[in-house]
C-alpha cells in the first residue's frame, strides 16, 4: 500500500478535507480505512487549477475529453463495497480518468492495475501519480472492457464507466472470493455488486448512480 508524500501540497487546508470526511460519514460511509484513504489523497491535484476550489465538494467535476472525476461519495461507496472490511491485494480499475480513484485504491490495496482508453488522460494520470510518489499503481493504455488477462485474477474489480452488460472478460478475471463493483445501464444506471464463489457469480443491485458510458477501443 502506498504512502503519500504530502510536503508541498498545501493548496487546500486540512480543515476542508476534514469537512469532506465528516460529510461522507453523514452520508453513511462507515469503513474507517476508506475514510482515512480519502482523507490522505489531495483531490485538488487531480483537477484543473481553475476548478480546484470545488475539489472537496460532493460533486463530479470535468477532467476533459467528456470525462469526469466522480463525486467523493461515489468513490468512497464503491471502494467500501469492494473492500467489504477485508484487505485488498490485487485490484483492477477500469477507467483511470484523472487517476484520483486509483490513488485512493492505492492506500487500501497492495497492487492496483488501472486501464484507460484515452491517451492524454492516461498520460496526465501517470504524471500526477508520480508527483504524489504513489508506486503501487500500474496504469495501462488499453481497452478497459478487455481487462488485463495476463495479470488476472483480481480479488477486486471496480469500473468507473457504465456498461450495458457485464463484460465476460472481467467476470473471467475475477478471483474466487472476489468482488466487482460497477454501474450498469444506459439512461438509468444502477450500481451493482458481483461476488464470485465456488458455485459461481452472485449479483446485487445497490443504488442509482450516473456515470459516463463505457466505450470500446482506444482514443
Amino acid at each position: 500500500m502506498s504512502t503519500l508524500r504530502q510536503n508541498g501540497i498545501g493548496m487546500t487546508s486540512q480543515r476542508t478535507r476534514t469537512r469532506m470526511i465528516e460529510r461522507l460519514r453523514e452520508q453513511g460511509i462507515r469503513d474507517e480505512v476508506v475514510l482515512a484513504a480519502m482523507n490522505s489523497v489531495p483531490r485538488h491535484m487531480f483537477v484543473e487549477e481553475a476548478i480546484s476550489h470545488f475539489a472537496y465538494d460532493d460533486k463530479s467535476l470535468p477532467i476533459g475529453y467528456a470525462q469526469t472525476i466522480s463525486q467523493p461519495y461515489i468513490v468512497a461507496r464503491m471502494i467500501e463495497v469492494l473492500r467489504n472490511g477485508k484487505q485488498l491485494n490485487r485490484v483492477l480499475e477500469i477507467g483511470t480518468g484523472c487517476g484520483y480513484q486509483a490513488a485512493v485504491l492505492a492506500q487500501v490495496a497492495r497492487e492496483v492495475y488501472s486501464v484507460e482508453r484515452i491517451l492524454p488522460l492516461h498520460e496526465r494520470a501517470l504524471l500526477t501519480l508520480k508527483e504524489l510518489n504513489i508506486t503501487n499503481v500500474t496504469s495501462k493504455y488499453t481497452d478497459g472492457s478487455l481487462g488485463l488477462p495476463d495479470i488476472a485474477p483480481f480479488d477486486g474489480i471496480i469500473m468507473a464507466a457504465a456498461a450495458t452488460h457485464i463484460p465476460q472478460a472481467l467476470l473471467d478475471q475475477l478471483a474466487v472470493g472476489g468482488r466487482m463493483v460497477l454501474p450498469l445501464g444506459a439512461q438509468e444506471q444502477t450500481l451493482h455488486l458481483i461476488e464470485r464463489d465456488e458455485q459461481g457469480y452472485h449479483e446485487s443491485q445497490l443504488e442509482a448512480v450516473k456515470f459516463v458510458p463505457l466505450l470500446m477501443g482506444r482514443a
